[in-house]
């Protein structure tokens, strides 16, 4: 398990919370089954500790219900009217400090959101980089490029060879009814031996069955999400019938529910989205349970803006990760990020590990 040991210099003490809520322009809309956006917002969480050590976190639903039903809206109101006065002149044990996060009722990105900038102070306290207090070593992370839903199969693989030109080292596709069978078939015959997934965002249900027969002849590295994110059962009944690896995301979003697909065997891979999951203590733990159940487990995004996407990485320094994180350059969603350096992915798919800093310039800039 992990270690709960506590120590003086493990406690903090929050004198000041500040909140900016952000949108940054995508470089094109992306669009997945059920919704689009054109622009990403996030709420940045700021703590300043009582010997002025200053972390960052980010809360980072995406606009409107596009993955769930919460929204940047919702996340600045937890924040503000919840977590913020939780965590001010109260003595915080980092470490363990998601057992306070989980009886709160609000959403998890906004749990992820201070949870992260508690971490980040911690991190800076000890004057140690995120990853090595997280418990893991630094190492490059492999990148692979998640691709929305286009109105021609020319334009998706046009966008296909692009990333895979610039060293990405998988591919996810996103597919709705109606775009599934005939996309991948058409990567597949252009592209034979590329690391390909897909990602349903749990737009069938068990009568699509046909469809994931058609899916199962491409060799696909897994499909995430295919039924609701409830369908558990379903979930288990439609492996059984699948060589491609059910990959779950929407579904596992707590250890309870990764006892359920664990108890139903409805899935064989686990993505592992500090954001969805409320935060790195929460993902940290599902990492063990899930690798201990004997599933294989990566670091997905939603995506988020250089805040979260720099903690992921530090995440999935961890070995017990095994695919490729959908963590991505900067440059591949955004006409720019509130981080400097901004996230690079190297010739070879890599992401190398680096100190990233906050700008308060571009904070400004893209306040709402």
């Amino acid at each position: 398990m992990l270690s709960t040991l506590t120590t003086k210099s493990d406690l903090l003490t929050i004198k000041r919370v500040e909140l900016h809520h952000v949108s940054v322009p995508l470089l094109e809309p992306f669009r997945i089954s059920n919704g689009e956006v054109t622009a990403k917002e996030a709420i940045l969480v700021e703590v300043t500790t009582t010997d002025d050590v200053t972390g960052w976190g980010e809360a980072s639903p995406m606009s409107g219900s596009f993955y769930s039903s919460d929204t940047p809206e919702s996340s600045y109101s937890a924040l503000s009217e919840t977590l913020v006065p939780l965590v001010l002149s109260s003595e915080i044990n980092v470490q363990t400090f998601y057992e306070t996060l989980r009886r709160q009722p609000v959403d998890a990105f906004a749990k992820a959101g201070i949870e992260g900038a508690l971490w980040d102070a911690y991190a800076k306290r000890l004057k140690k980089p995120l990853f090595e207090v997280l418990g893991s070593d630094q190492r490059p992370i492999p990148s692979g490029v998640a691709v929305g839903i286009y109105d021609k199969i020319s334009e998706l693989i046009e966008r296909v060879k692009r990333y895979l030109s610039e060293g990405y080292q998988r591919v996810k596709i996103k597919i709705q009814p109606g775009w599934d069978v005939e996309p991948v078939a058409a990567i597949r015959r252009e592209l034979p031996t590329v690391r390909l997934m897909v990602d349903a965002n749990a737009a069938y249900s068990l009568s699509d069955i046909d469809v994931f027969r058609e899916l199962d002849k491409n060799n696909l590295m897994m499909i995430e999400q295919p039924l609701a994110r409830d369908a558990i059962a379903d979930a288990g009944e439609l492996q059984k019938q699948l060589r491609t690896p059910i990959c779950a995301d929407e579904s596992a979003e707590t250890i309870n529910s990764l006892e359920l697909l664990v108890q139903h065997q409805a899935a064989r891979i686990i993505n592992i989205k500090v954001q969805r999951v409320g935060g790195l203590g929460e993902a940290r733990l599902m990492l063990e349970y899930a690798r201990a159940a004997g599933l294989e487990c990566w670091v997905g995004t939603m995506p988020e803006l250089g805040v979260a996407s720099a903690q992921g990485l530090a995440l999935a320094c961890n070995e017990g990760f095994s695919y490729p994180t959908d963590i991505e350059a900067s440059s591949r969603w955004y006409v720019d990020d509130v981080i400097e350096p901004p996230i690079n992915v190297n010739t070879l798919g890599l992401i190398d590990m680096t100190t990233y800093q906050v700008s308060r310039e571009k904070i400004n800039k893209y306040a709402l």
